[in-house]
């Protein structure tokens, strides 16, 4: 595969008056870190994007998570030249430990697994990237900001439900873009339904430091109450993804700092000891969620409003944002006169079907084979860690699907 470096990213300037009355007009509702990244995509088409949100640019900022960035991301963000600045606030992760803690096995990925071939070497370098929300929705606060095709309503209160552009927009968007949420408001005042297979454990995430930890490594531990992701932040912190049912996470909520460590010490490998607890742990449920139609007429549902997995592998972010690269694509289309504005949504709905279903479906599997002791899925498991341990193809293709898509590495397998 040929990665081409894009061109260094011009300062946007504002359209000409008669450039402007004719641009395609998108409304983007939800400002989160998919919300942001929609309306700088659909801008970089040529679109003028209104991006509404009921929390002010500061609470936008201020939840306390890590997001895994995977190379699908980062291939998104370089076409939008976004990436270099994100780069230099991202943690580059060069080794993913994987650990099946119930079968005794162990397997590592390293940069040999990745194979970008023409990919500089700190790309190529790179399992991932571990990136602070802070830190990530301030840099994208800062370009919608300076973008002089997108308006910001951030802060109001009646900014989530029927959309209202700016006066100076004659006649309705052309597209409607609902980033709110996987309790998406819009979703459910457009009458889609969605479906929710809830899980029997849910995740809680703390951040802590570690002593005697890589910090370029991070680690995906499977076991018996649910999987396990220690994320490097760097200066020797880490992120832990702690999967568990619910009983279970509200007991070590409710424990004080000195006994959470302790009980987190009996969970990680000997390798990972944890020194401090950084902030107070914060559980919430997990389910697999789908909604029946990714689009009805001019709205498009992208990120949580139309689909949600569990955090394994660190999948969920990746997956949305190539929702919004294949929103742009379709966007990009209609600015260049092949498609209809107005036909935006239904294009995006229909082909964002096979990837959503594919990794919904394969992190379901993961944690559903493993986060038991069944005595015939231990013999498979350890089997299929021992052959994937013995063959670097299996590790590069199972590594590629990962921070790809399954669907892209289908596309990269046929050429």
């Amino acid at each position: 595969m040929s990665v081409l470096a894009p061109a260094p990213a011009a300062a946007p300037t504002r359209p000409l008056i008669s450039e402007w009355s004719t641009m395609p007009r998108a409304h983007v509702l939800g400002g989160g870190p998919t919300g942001a990244l929609t309306a700088l995509a659909l801008a970089q088409a040529g679109w003028r994007v209104q991006l509404t949100d009921p929390l002010s640019g500061a609470q936008l900022q201020a939840r306390r998570r890590a997001y895994a960035l995977s190379h699908s991301s980062r291939l998104f963000l370089q076409r939008l030249g976004l990436w270099q600045q994100l780069a230099e606030l991202a943690i580059p992760f060069r080794s993913l430990r994987l650990c099946d803690l119930e079968a005794g096995r162990a397997i590592g990925f390293g940069p040999a697994e990745v194979g970008f071939g023409s990919a500089s070497p700190a790309e190529a370098g790179a399992v991932g990237w571990i990136l602070q929300h802070q830190l990530l929705m301030r840099s994208l606060l800062e370009r919608l900001e300076a973008h002089p095709a997108i308006s910001l309503r951030l802060g109001e209160a009646e900014s989530r439900g029927v959309p209202s552009l700016d006066p100076d927009c004659l006649g309705p968007p052309d597209l409607v873009v609902a980033a709110d949420g996987s309790s998406s408001p819009t979703r459910e005042s457009a009458g889609i339904g969605h479906w929710r297979l809830p899980y029997g454990q849910g995740c809680l995430t703390a951040q802590v430091r570690l002593r005697s930890s890589a910090p370029d490594q991070a680690w995906e531990l499977f076991r018996r109450e649910g999987p396990f992701a220690v994320l490097p932040l760097g200066d020797g912190t880490a992120q832990m993804v702690w999967s568990a049912p619910a009983g279970r996470l509200r007991q070590l909520e409710a424990l004080d700092p000195v006994a959470f460590l302790d009980a987190l010490a009996a969970t990680l490998p000997d390798s990972l000891q944890p020194e401090a607890l950084l902030e107070r742990p914060r559980a919430f449920p997990v389910a697999l969620e789908l909604a029946r139609s990714f689009h009805r007429g001019s709205l498009a549902l992208v990120g949580e409003a139309a689909h949600r997995c569990h955090p394994v592998g660190g999948q969920g972010m990746n997956l949305c944002w190539r929702d919004v690269e294949e929103l742009q694509r379709q966007a990009l289309r209609a600015a260049a006169g092949k498609l209809s504005p107005a036909a935006v949504a239904a294009a995006y709905g229909r082909r964002r079907w096979p990837d959503v279903l594919l990794t919904l479906l394969s992190t379901d599997l993961l944690v559903r084979i493993f986060s038991n002791r069944q005595p015939l899925l231990l013999r498979g498991r350890r089997l299929a860690l021992g052959l994937m341990g013995r063959s670097s193809t299996l590790r590069h293709l199972s590594l590629k699907a990962m921070t790809l898509g399954p669907c892209r590495l289908a596309a990269l397998w046929s050429e």
